[in-house]
């Protein structure tokens, strides 16, 4: 079991940064695959990035490529999202997911588990 809790949302005028922190417990953290979704109102849940055990792999959602960094510490079962350069459509809610499996996916059905949401608002 992996419970997950996200953190470090808020209200960012355009242009702006966030870091978002997602919070692991379990002893397979460092087995999993972890990844950032996000879902704007009215829309569906949508990948965002997504990063490998070792931290070694990462892929992005195309519109969040060269603003968006995810990493991960393993010593501190913490996985982030570094949102640079933020934009108005980037406002959603944004949710961490772990996959107890070593591939990297990009679907929702393949992530094991999730944590609760954190909101993000970019103003224009």
């Amino acid at each position: 079991q992996v419970q997950l809790v996200e953190s470090g949302g808020g209200l960012v005028q355009a242009g702006g940064s966030l870091r978002l922190s997602c919070a692991a417990s379990g002893r397979t953290f460092r087995r999993c695959v972890m990844a950032w979704f996000r879902q704007a109102p009215g829309k569906e849940r949508e990948f965002v990035a997504t990063i490998s055990w070792s931290g070694g792999i990462t892929h992005y959602e195309d519109s969040v490529k060269g603003r968006f960094t995810i990493s991960r510490d393993n010593a501190k079962n913490t996985v982030y999202l570094q949102m640079n350069s933020l934009k108005p459509e980037d406002t959603a809610v944004y949710f961490c997911a772990a996959n107890a499996s070593p591939t990297l996916h990009t679907a929702i059905g393949e992530y094991d588990y999730w944590g609760q949401g954190t909101q993000v608002t970019v103003s224009s």
